[in-house]
């Protein structure tokens, strides 16, 4: 059982340009002291089975944290058009949120993230060169939330919590959303929502499974 939990995520931008910052908040629950601040990171994957191409967007550290549930917005730069394949600009990416404690990653959430021109003329017979400032984005709803075990703190009188076990289901598509103790897939992009409500960009993040007895 992880110490911090995510809640919620709430787009506070969605859809927006290609080029405009991302905007979020971030709810969380944490249900015991921690000693060091929680790290954020937000990373742009433009092509899957390409790591080199990944770019870390930004990061942040929030602390300290206090027992209960939490909540802070994070906005980070969009991606440099110029460390993305032509080819990879338009169509289907992903954002990857992902927490750390104490340099070890507990969580992350992956985000579809499809990219197209602002109007139909070019949708249908897009510019040889790519035009960043006519791009833009959105994010699916459903993210795909993987979980993993981690040490916690153990020593002063803190007390980790008892551990639990997942299932694990690997993605083929995007393997660096993660296959850790506990996995949730992504529709494809444009499929239905869901309980997803776009009205409000909101995207709950599903619950860890219950103990295996």
């Amino acid at each position: 059982m992880s110490a911090v939990t995510i809640r919620n995520v709430e787009f506070l931008n969605n859809p927006a340009r290609f080029l405009e910052p991302y905007k979020f908040r971030v709810t969380f629950e944490c249900i015991m002291p921690l000693q060091d601040d929680l790290e954020w990171k937000l990373i742009y994957v433009s092509s899957p089975g390409q790591p080199e191409y990944d770019q870390e967007l930004d990061d942040c550290m929030v602390g300290p944290v206090p027992v209960g549930v939490n909540s802070f917005e994070f906005e980070s730069p969009s991606p440099s058009p110029s460390r993305i394949p032509p080819e990879d600009v338009l169509g289907v990416a992903a954002i990857i949120l992902t927490a750390s404690y104490k340099d070890q990653e507990f969580v992350r959430v992956g985000y579809y993230q499809n990219t197209e021109y602002d109007n139909e003329e070019m949708k249908e017979t897009p510019p040889q060169t790519i035009l960043f400032d006519r791009l833009v984005r959105e994010l699916a709803s459903k993210p795909k939330v993987t979980r993993f075990m981690i040490k916690w703190d153990t020593d002063n009188g803190v007390t980790q919590p008892p551990q639990q076990n997942f299932s694990t289901r690997p993605d083929a598509e995007h393997p660096r959303f993660g296959s850790g103790q506990s996995a949730f897939q992504l529709p494809p992009f444009g499929a239905p929502n869901g309980s997803m409500n776009y009205a409000t960009n909101s995207a709950a993040v599903p619950p860890a499974h219950p103990p295996t007895h």
